[in-house]
């Protein structure tokens, strides 16, 4: 009895530091996973913030939480059973599809620059307006929280990919649980912040109204940040999606079999990497540098793409204008003669034969006699 006690308690041990050897598997695949995917994260965290500007203060919160909700709801049941059948049957397909997400945050990030210094037009949507001239308080949240739910999809998939790509080599069973504490953790962490920076003018302000001068201080200090924090966040976000793109496409194609980039860059870090104590964090520095480079001159060329199919699509719509205008001149000058011969004397006055010449005094009216 006593024996078969211990041994229970012996598996029950081992069983223990099973789960801890798992739980800390779990937490180092997260931890990868999460760094990998900071860049999109960053940049998740400046955009959502844009959805509720003009929004009565007291429905931000709200909004943010259904935000939230519609963020896990992408990530858990729609993304997350995606990419876990194709990493287990498709896995070859991976590689490419992390390009193609690699591809749209050097896409993103190069937009953002070239709208920074003028180069391309800057695409923002207009803000509502009352009839006062102020901003519209009446926005359609439903409207709000899908545009943000469907921008907050892309996102998703791309910190999704990016953290299974980290994680590919585990078992099915921890890959899952791995990524479902990703997806709970950057939600989280993505909205808490998000809401944070959204309430945080308003905490200021009540601060700058209280009584005692260093609160007022801090709480106008507050009110100032906020701005300068938001565009802060926004420059990070772009030059880490430049770096975390580029980085996705210089594996990618040494992985698809094409190693010149990948062996240039490596070939430059491995001078940085033997430098004692700190040749870690200068071969990482090096890495991230020319990763950011090739995010950047990638991100580029892309964007000259589709601006140039923009431009050929805008041209064609204007072609057809104008070649619909020409058909309604044509139609109109068709139409022209026929409605100016209605003004000049009409046939019968222009007949074969002389108009009859009159008495004096008798017109073609006058009785007969």
């Amino acid at each position: 009895m006593a024996g078969g006690l211990f041994a229970l308690l012996d598996d029950v041990a081992a069983l223990v530091k099973l789960s801890a050897a798992s739980l800390d598997d779990v937490a180092a695949g997260a931890s990868r996973a999460g760094v990998k995917a900071a860049g999109v994260v960053v940049d998740d965290a400046t955009v959502t913030p844009k959805f509720v500007e003009g929004v009565d203060p007291k429905r931000e919160l709200p909004i943010i939480k259904r935000i939230a909700f519609g963020s896990l709801i992408n990530k858990i049941l729609i993304i997350l059973p995606i990419i876990l059948l194709l990493s287990e049957f498709l896995p070859w397909l991976l590689t490419p599809l992390l390009m193609v997400g690699g591809t749209y945050l050097c896409f993103e990030g190069a937009e953002k620059i070239f709208e920074k210094f003028g180069w391309i037009e800057h695409h923002e949507e207009p803000k509502k307006e009352s009839k006062h001239g102020k901003k519209d308080d009446g926005k359609d949240e439903k409207k709000i929280v899908r545009s943000a739910i469907t921008t907050d999809f892309v996102l998703s998939c791309e910190i999704m990919v990016i953290s299974l790509n980290e994680v590919a080599s585990e078992a099915l069973l921890p890959r899952a649980v791995i990524l479902l504490v990703i997806a709970l953790a950057i939600t989280v962490g993505v909205y808490g912040t998000v809401a944070l920076i959204v309430k945080m003018d308003d905490v200021g302000l009540h601060m700058a109204q209280r009584d005692k001068p260093s609160t007022q201080k801090f709480g106008r200090f507050l009110v100032l940040a906020m701005p300068k924090l938001l565009g802060a966040l926004s420059v990070v976000g772009t030059f880490a999606m430049l770096w975390v793109g580029g980085h996705i496409i210089l594996v990618g194609t040494d992985e698809l079999g094409l190693h010149v980039l990948y062996d240039f860059v490596h070939h430059l870090e491995q001078p940085a990497a033997a430098v004692p104590v700190v040749g870690g964090f200068l071969g990482w520095l090096v890495n991230t540098f020319f990763s950011l480079i090739l995010g950047a001159i990638w991100g580029g060329i892309v964007v000259g793409i589709a601006v140039g199919i923009t431009a050929l699509m805008k041209s064609g719509r204007k072609d057809d204008g104008e070649t619909s205008g020409q058909k309604d001149d044509e139609t109109s000058d068709k139409k022209a003669p026929g409605k100016a011969s209605s003004d000049e004397s009409s046939p019968a006055d222009h007949g074969a034969g002389p108009k009859p010449n009159y008495a004096p005094g008798q017109g073609k009216d006058s009785p007969k006699i």
